[in-house]
This record gives structure tokens, sequence and C-alpha cells, in this order.
């Protein structure tokens, strides 16, 4: 734990209330409740800062540091909310004096907690911009996804009620398990079939064989039936408003290598080439309204990383006449936020099974380079780089049409 220099809480403190600092400018009953409903949204750090946030008390609600008597007593109430068990799990946190301006604070530094969601008195409390509020079903869903993140992932979740029959064998022994063993991925002698699902990830275990996200996904019958949301819904529309007529449309779902293999082919139908032709014939120039490298990257991209739990929602992909427009369902996820997404060097990944079965079938070529290899595919060809809206619940890029 790195605490939160001086330099750091002046910056905090001459800012107003946020999502990382609350004020307090004293102590007292009906203020223990509100810090205690702080400090549990802090350690839950919806917004997925990774960094402490801090409770300041002896500072006005404009940020003013006004001062107030730090005793040994009120130090102990303050470190007592930590081991009370009115917060569940105990939150990680620091309880010091400091002297700012003068003047002498208490302040309370809560670090995000590994295993949220935390719970004060049985209810989830989050932060939202500068005010406390209560977590909605959707906050509580990005939370225990957060859990997951340090523990079994999503993917690797057994679903309950399946079949091992659901999974196809033919595909997983003929197609799925010798380009892994080429890739020197898996050996596969001397294992029988359910030691080699579970050895991909494809079932809970050789002794329990019931498949898994991953498995269904892989190498399923009909992951549809039990993964209502694995679809990718694609929308032509002619004109450059979700309103004009729409020319094409069609759900596209089955295992993710029908799934991007057909996404491919309709891409490739829609996208006319222009030709250029110059000289009099004797060379031409070809150019692509968008570069199909780049609808690959992030087509692919948003079918990887998407979240596949506590959703009906399919990856969109919506043309327009002007622009495509992508959304995966699911905000960042791990160590990438708002803040450093599609920076080289912050990559993480929500499915790490289904990133290594799309890497299996080839799709994937190397993890974390996928958004810089789209931007310069965009940039060779001429078009405006990727637009990118990261949200909570979503991720949307916006490809606009080449001049």
């Amino acid at each position: 734990m790195v605490p939160i220099s001086d330099e750091e809480l002046e910056a905090m403190l001459s800012e107003p209330e946020s999502d990382r600092v609350e004020f307090k400018q004293a102590w007292t009953d009906n203020v223990a409740e509100k810090v205690r409903q702080a400090v549990c949204a802090f350690a839950n750090d919806l917004p997925g800062h990774g960094r402490p946030g801090v409770v300041a008390i002896g500072v006005a609600d404009d940020g003013d540091v006004v001062g107030c008597d730090v005793s040994d007593q009120l130090l102990t109430k303050l470190g007592a909310i930590k081991e009370d068990g009115q917060i569940v799990p105990p939150p990680t946190l620091t309880v010091s004096r400091r002297s700012l301006r003068d003047k002498t604070v208490a302040l309370v530094t809560v670090w995000p907690a590994d295993a949220p969601p935390v719970r004060y008195k049985g209810r989830i409390w989050v932060r939202v911009g500068p005010r406390r509020a209560l977590a909605t079903q959707q906050d509580e869903r990005i939370l225990n996804e957060r859990r997951r993140h340090h523990d079994r992932s999503f993917d690797a979740q057994p679903v309950i009620g399946c079949a091992l029959d659901e999974l196809d064998r033919r595909v997983f022994e003929g197609v799925y398990l010798p380009a892994l063993v080429a890739r020197d991925v898996l050996d596969a002698n001397d294992r029988s079939y359910a030691q080699k699902l579970a050895a991909c990830g494809m079932v809970a275990s050789a002794d329990d064989p019931t498949p898994t996200i991953a498995g269904l996904l892989g190498v399923g019958i009909t992951p549809r039936s039990w993964i209502p949301c694995a679809y990718i819904q694609f929308l032509r529309f002619r004109g450059t408003d979700e309103t004009d007529p729409v020319t094409d449309a069609q759900e596209i779902d089955g295992t993710l290598d029908a799934m991007v293999r057909r996404l491919d082919e309709k891409l490739r139908a829609h996208l006319t080439v222009a030709v250029d032709f110059t000289g009099a014939g004797v060379s031409e120039a070809r150019m692509t309204p968008y570069p199909p490298v780049a609808l690959q990257q992030i087509t692919r991209n948003a079918v990887m990383h998407r979240t596949y739990e506590g959703t009906n929602a399919p990856v969109r992909v919506n043309w327009y006449d002007d622009r495509i427009e992508i959304l995966s369902p699911g905000g960042t996820f791990g160590c990438v936020t708002a803040e450093n997404f599609g920076r080289p060097g912050f990559s993480d990944y929500r499915n790490p099974l289904i990133a290594t079965i799309m890497r299996t079938y080839g799709f994937v070529q190397r993890f974390g380079v996928g958004i810089a290899t789209a931007q310069k595919a965009m940039r060779d060809n001429g078009n405006p780089q990727i637009e990118f809206s990261v949200e909570r619940n979503h991720v949307q890029a916006v490809l606009r049409r080449a001049p």
C-alpha cells in the first residue's frame, strides 16, 4: 500500500468532493454513520480508479481546511470502523493525524477491496461523483465481476444443467485439439476425452464434465440455447441515423469460430471497393472506405472482451453510410480503466479461456495489440482515428469512413 503524499492530498483538497474524497467539518454521531457509508463506497471503488479514497475530517464542504481536535480517542473510533463488524468484508484502511495548511485534520484512507462488493449493514454503498449512493443491480454485477478477476473467471464457470453431449466431440477432437497440439500448447497423449476437455477449460473438471461457458462457445452445438447473449446483431442502415431504413439485418450466432467467420463474410459483402483508374488505365489505385484489418481487430476484440454475464445484450455492429459503430457489452476490466484504455501495455482479460480459444482458431495473433493495429490500419487508409467511448456498462468504437 502506497500512502497518499502531501502533494496528492493537497491536490485532492483543492477540488470539490469527488469519487475519491469526502469532507467532514467535524466528528459527530450523525457524521459517524456517513463516514462508514463513505468507507464502504471507497472500498468498492466502483469507478475503478485502483487508488485509495479519503475521508478528511476537519475540512469544510468547500475544501477549506478548518481543522479539528484529533485526539487519540477520535483516532481509536475511526480505526474501529475496520473491526466493528458493520462493514463486511472488513475494509483495508488507515487512520492518521495530518497537518494541512497549519491546521490539524484526521484522515481515513481506504484502499479498494480485492473481493467486492463490500457491504455496510448489509447494503452496498458506491461513490457516484461527489455523493454516496446505494448500488444498483448493474453496479453490483460490475463489483461481482471485479471480484472474480481475482478468482475463477466467468467463462470458466460450469453451466448448471448442461450435459456433456452439448459439446461437439467431432469439432473438439477433429479441429480444436489438433490446433492446440500443433502449437505445442497441449500434449493430448494418454488422456481421456473428459481429461482433454478439462485441460482446455471446456468442462468443470474430468470428474465433473459439466460444460463451461468457454466450452459451449468453443465447441458447443447450440451455444445460444445456454448463453442467450452469445450472438452478434448486424444492421446496415441506408443513411446516417438509426431511424433511416435498414437494408440488411442479421443475428449471427453459433460458436466463436462460426460467429467470427460469418461476421467477416458479412463485412466483406458490404465493404465495396472503389476503384480509381489513373493514367488511362495504365495503373489503378484501390481504395476501401474501411480497412478490413481494422474492422476485424475491433469486432474480434468486441467478441473476446465483452461480458457474457448478467445480460442478454449482443455485440452490436451498426453500419451507416458515414461510419460503423461497434458496441461491446461490459465496461473495462481488471487493470484497464477508462483513463488508460487503448494505451500500449495496458491489457487484461475478462474471458481468458475465450481469448485462448480465439487465438487457437487463428483470430488473434498477439494479445494486447489489437487497438494499435486497427488505429495504424485506419491511418494508412486515410481514415480518421477510431473513437472510443468507454462507459461503465459498455465500450463503443466508432470507425468513420475514409474521405
